[in-house]
């Protein structure tokens, strides 16, 4: 191919596009412009047809609608044959016309091809990004769920460990506090009642004192056993109700830290079965444990909150914080009672919630869903006490 002028191409694919665009005679125009071929810089033919195909099919044809094209393109080559048939008429006679309209039927099944080539690449490049960023979007999807499902297994298996530890370890010392206390006192009451029955054969004198000591020794044992009891499982939850075991718990654990403490709780909670107030209470019981243990508190807030479909307990200190995410991923050495409470709110349908910030100190946050015959209860309790209310 000759080397053609600068902005030839320019002015042919403006042509062309004028043509396209507005359907007027510019190939004839373009063609008496052209002067046969001179302003072409001497191209021929087929170097023209080569140019006319890059043009249409690289620059004009995507910037048309996929309906569009078939037309344009028989447009474009009515316009190609207006370009060079003055160059025909003149130097090609019946041959060159010939194989113009050869080279004109190839242009526009290449072109057609391309087109349709072209837009099928296009969409399947389309689909394959598509796949590519469904698969790679399925991908973080699975490695983020694997490790939430490995972190979780993790959790339950030190949990599992944990508490079988927790479980020997009260085990030694209930067998401990059997053995030095009660087994004690009962050879000791045995002791004392052989010896009033010896004293009882031979003499009177003294016999109530010493029945008196036996009695006093009785009564320090079953005190043991009760307190053995409450702390299984206190007798006042079941008997009295939740506000009342809560305040007993906090009235005690104040007497033995000297932190204060604080309850604010409405009564319809008591309308929450033994379950869930059995939760409720032992959420509060491992808290005060690790204010006791850990916080260096001065004053705790316990809170108990009706929202619309469930009730939130708070237990809030004014102690020290922690991290809550590497207390709870710290492994072996894992607080049991931290998820101890998790998975105690969790058995019944709850959420569980620690906030700890550097100066706020540590809030725990339990909410547990009611099902609806407590939310009308509550609503008909409401009701009454605004009927009564003058």
């Amino acid at each position: 191919m000759k080397p053609r002028p600068p902005k030839f191409s320019q002015r042919y694919e403006q042509a062309l596009r004028d043509h396209l665009d507005q359907g007027s005679q510019a190939g004839s125009l373009f063609s008496l412009k052209l002067g046969n071929c001179d302003d072409a810089g001497g191209m021929t033919i087929l170097d023209l047809a080569r140019l006319h195909e890059r043009i249409l099919v690289m620059s004009l044809l995507p910037t048309f609608p996929d309906v569009q094209r078939p037309a344009l393109i028989k447009r474009a080559g009515a316009f190609f044959a207006a370009v060079i048939a003055p160059t025909v008429k003149t130097h090609g006679g019946a041959g060159e016309a010939r194989r113009l309209n050869k080279i004109i039927g190839t242009l526009s099944d290449r072109t057609v091809e391309l087109a349709a080539a072209n837009r099928l690449l296009g969409l399947e490049i389309v689909r394959r990004k598509a796949v590519e960023a469904s698969l790679n979007k399925s991908e973080r999807h699975h490695l983020k769920s694997l490790e939430k499902s490995n972190l979780l297994k993790q959790q339950l298996q030190g949990l599992s460990r944990q508490i079988l530890t927790a479980q020997e370890n009260e085990r030694r010392k209930i067998i401990r506090e059997l053995h030095d206390v009660i087994a004690q006192s009962l050879m000791g009451i045995n002791v004392r009642l052989a010896t009033l029955k010896a004293e009882a054969n031979i003499h009177t004198r003294g016999l109530d004192r010493n029945i008196a000591l036996t009695q006093k020794m009785v009564t320090k044992a079953a005190g043991i056993v009760n307190r053995f009891a409450r702390d299984l499982h206190p007798t006042v939850l079941d008997d009295l109700g939740l506000i009342p075991a809560l305040h007993s718990l906090m009235k005690s654990f104040t007497s033995r830290t000297g932190v204060l403490t604080h309850l604010t709780a409405f009564s319809g909670v008591e309308k929450l079965d033994a379950a869930r107030r059995t939760v409720f209470y032992r959420v509060a019981e491992e808290s005060l444990g690790n204010i006791a243990r850990h916080a260096r508190a001065t004053r705790v807030e316990v809170t108990l909150l009706r929202d619309a479909r469930s009730v939130r307990m708070e237990v809030a200190d004014d102690g020290k914080s922690f991290h809550v995410q590497s207390v709870l991923q710290a492994g072996a050495n894992k607080p049991l009672g931290l998820l101890g409470m998790r998975e105690r709110v969790e058995m019944v349908g709850g959420s569980f919630q620690i906030i700890s910030e550097p100066g706020s100190g540590t809030k725990i946050i339990a909410r547990i869903p009611v099902g609806k015959a407590i939310v009308n209860k509550w609503a008909l309790e409401t009701l009454e006490s605004n009927s009564q209310t003058p």
